[in-house]
C-alpha cells in the first residue's frame, strides 16, 4: 500500500474538526498513490480526500491551491482545497502538509475508447484556455534541463541497446530547447494519465492529482496526455483515438504553425520525461512497498515515436 504516513483515528478527528463537516464516519488509505499519502474520508456531510504531501515541491503548495481555485471557478471538475472555518486551506497533520478536498465521483478508465478521448481532449483544452491569458508561473521540476541532466546520468546505467534511443532525443532537446520554450503557454496538468481522470460511463466527472502542474508549452501537456490515452500495449499509437483527442482539443484551441512543426519531437520528449522519472523511482524505491510504474512502458512508446504519421489538425 502506498500510504507512507499512517494515521490514527483520534488525530484525524482532531484535524477534521475545524472544517465543520460533522463526525468522522470512516477513513481508509488509497493504494494508488506513488508520491503522497492519500485517504478516503467519510464525514457526516459528505465524502472527501485527504492528502499528506510527502515529498516534492512543498513550498509550491500555495501555487497548487491557487491553480485549483482558478480551475474550479472556471467550471472544471477539479478537487479544490476546502477551507476551515478560519479560512485555512493548507494545514499540517502528522508533521506533513495536508489538504482536504471533495471526493469526485466516477472511476478510472482502463481501456479508453474514442469517446473517452474526445472528453479528455475537450477537458485539456478548457484547462489551458482557463489559464492561458493569466498563467500562474511555476517552472516544472522535471522540465527540459532536468531531462538533459538526468538523461545523461541514466544513460550510463541503461542496457547498451537503449542508449542510442535516449541520446537521440536528448540531442533534439539540446538543439530545439529555445523553440520549444517559445511555444504558446498556459498552466499544465503535466500528468493527465488515465489514473488521474474519472468517468461516470462516458461522461468525464473529474481530474485529480495536480502535484506535477506547472507553467509551460501547452503542446507538451497534450503530448503527455495523448501518449497515455491513445497508445496500444506495444506502445504504438491508436490513430482513431489519437485523431479524436486532437480534434476535440483543436475545436476549442486551434494550433499554431510552430506547434504543428514541433509536434513529433514533443511526443518523443513526453516519453523521455516519464521513462526517466520511472527509472529513477524504480531505483530509489527498490524493495519498498510503493507502487512503481514500469519504466519499460515508456521505452517502448519512445521506440514507437521515431516516425510520427499523426499530424496535428492544423489549418491556415
Amino acid at each position: 500500500m502506498s500510504v507512507f504516513t499512517p494515521l490514527e483515528r483520534h488525530e484525524l478527528e482532531t484535524f477534521l474538526r475545524p472544517y465543520g463537516l460533522g463526525r468522522l464516519i470512516d477513513f481508509q488509505g488509497i493504494e494508488a498513490g506513488s508520491e503522497n499519502s492519500n485517504f478516503f474520508v467519510s464525514l457526516e456531510q459528505g465524502e472527501f480526500v485527504l492528502t499528506l504531501v510527502e515529498r516534492g515541491p512543498v513550498d509550491d503548495l500555495p501555487f497548487f491551491i491557487e491553480l485549483l481555485d482558478v480551475l474550479h471557478d472556471a467550471g472544471l471538475p477539479v478537487p479544490y482545497a476546502l477551507r476551515t472555518q478560519d479560512d485555512e486551506a493548507l494545514r499540517s497533520l502528522a508533521g506533513k502538509p495536508a489538504l482536504l478536498q471533495p471526493r469526485l465521483s466516477g472511476r478510472h478508465v482502463r481501456t479508453p475508447h474514442a469517446h473517452h478521448c474526445q472528453e479528455v481532449g475537450q477537458l485539456l483544452a478548457r484547462l489551458h484556455l482557463a489559464t492561458r491569458d493569466q498563467c500562474l508561473e511555476r517552472p516544472s521540476d522535471r522540465g527540459l534541463d532536468w531531462m538533459l541532466r538526468e538523461g545523461k546520468s541514466q544513460a550510463a546505467k541503461l542496457a547498451e541497446a537503449d542508449v542510442p534511443l535516449l541520446n537521440a532525443v536528448l540531442a533534439e532537446i539540446s538543439e530545439l530547447a529555445p523553440r520549444l520554450r517559445a511555444l504558446p503557454r498556459a498552466n499544465l496538468h503535466a500528468d493527465l494519465f488515465r489514473d488521474n481522470v474519472l468517468f461516470d460511463g462516458n461522461h468525464l466527472t473529474g481530474v485529480i492529482d495536480f502535484y506535477n502542474a506547472c507553467s509551460g508549452p501547452m503542446l507538451y501537456d497534450l503530448a503527455i496526455t495523448l501518449n497515455d490515452w491513445c497508445s496500444h500495449e506495444d506502445g504504438s499509437l491508436d490513430p482513431v483515438r489519437a485523431r479524436t483527442l486532437l480534434g476535440a482539443y483543436a475545436a476549442l484551441r486551434p494550433f499554431s504553425a510552430a506547434e504543428a512543426e514541433l509536434w513529433p519531437v514533443m511526443l518523443r520528449i513526453a516519453c523521455v520525461r516519464f521513462w526517466l522519472s520511472r527509472l529513477i523511482a524504480a531505483e530509489s524505491f527498490a524493495g519498498q512497498e510503493v507502487l512503481i510504474h514500469d519504466p519499460d512502458e515508456f521505452r517502448q512508446r519512445l521506440a514507437q515515436r521515431q516516425q510520427i504519421d499523426l499530424a496535428l489538425p492544423f489549418a491556415l
